[in-house]
């Protein structure tokens, strides 16, 4: 068990150690955000922003057009939200090179409260024209996909957790951010999940499996560009889908398989997430019992959504 926001720390440092045009943006989260590390192995390439999100973007954005690769943390919420028109005219209008790696995603901040918890990070930048959004599931992906951002041109959105999460990938994965991988083949049904949420999805489809459901099970890491192919395939195959996130259902995973499916295919989805509400304070089990981000309502929804199989 690992948090996400712990490979962003491991995998600054790697590149620092690697590339010579890396430099780190902080907005004085470095020790939640695990940017610490990299600030004590380069202290030279490490820029403390202060609480000044949409500022940091703006130099952030400056260094990128030097030909340097700008990694910025912060808190998901403050990353995307007050720093929205930087990114989006300011990184995104001119594709610049600035990888945004917020921690903090999803509800399971815990007791810091509705305020703190982003629901709604991933639909504010997969809206923004040349931004890639990535939600990883382990510390192995994200620690892969961190890295791997290095070596994409322009924009990357990846999203980090604050709560430790189990492991699922081995040492030797490696991330394609075209490819969504395929965990399991089933028949019965497509579950898609990403992020915390992929856990969970396993857990359900070995519950499932008990009634003799086959649940296939894709984790779409990659919100934007979305591996069509693999999904495509799956959906025509089983004929029927649910989508699993720690997001709200409206603009993230779900609502961009729905987009999908839409013009592709006629299988109806479930989704399970956030049902247009604010957080709540909670530990990080009341909220997600709180917010029905259980296995068992994935097993619900993927019930519910074979019945209406055409």
């Amino acid at each position: 068990m690992r948090a996400t926001r712990e490979a962003y720390g491991d995998a600054l440092v790697e590149l620092g150690s690697e590339r010579e045009n890396v430099v780190v943006l902080e907005a004085d989260l470095a020790k939640s955000t695990y940017s610490i590390k990299f600030k004590e192995a380069f202290p030279k390439r490490f820029i403390e922003c202060g609480v000044a999100e949409a500022n940091m973007m703006g130099v952030a954005a400056g260094l990128a057009a030097s030909n340097m690769i700008a990694y910025t943390g912060s808190f998901a919420i403050f990353a995307t939200g007050r720093a929205f028109e930087q990114v989006r005219n300011t990184i995104a209008y001119a594709s610049l090179n600035v990888k945004i790696c917020p921690s903090h995603g999803g509800v399971t901040v815990g007791e810091d409260g509705g305020s703190h918890q982003s629901i709604e990070d991933v639909a504010l930048m997969r809206v923004i024209p040349n931004m890639r959004v990535v939600v990883p599931a382990d510390y192995i992906q994200a620690r892969a996909a961190i890295k791997a951002a290095a070596d994409i041109e322009g924009p990357v959105f990846i999203r980090t957790g604050r709560s430790k999460v189990p492991t699922i990938f081995d040492d030797g994965y490696v991330f394609d951010i075209n490819k969504a991988p395929l965990m399991r083949e089933g028949s019965d049904v497509t579950i898609m999940a990403n992020g915390i949420m992929l856990a969970k999805a396993l857990e359900a489809a070995d519950l499932l499996l008990t009634e003799g459901i086959e649940a296939e099970i894709i984790n779409v890491h990659t919100i934007k560009p979305l591996d069509e192919a693999t999904i495509i395939a799956s959906l025509k195959k089983t004929g029927a889908a649910v989508t699993a996130e720690e997001h709200s259902v409206i603009g993230g995973l779900g609502g961009a398989i729905a987009e999908l499916a839409a013009s592709k295919t006629a299988v109806p989805i479930e989704m399970v997430g956030i049902k247009d509400i604010f957080g709540t304070s909670g530990s990080e089990g009341e909220l997600l019992e709180h917010f029905d981000l259980t296995k068992e309502s994935i097993v619900r929804a993927a019930k519910e959504v074979i019945v209406r199989k055409a």
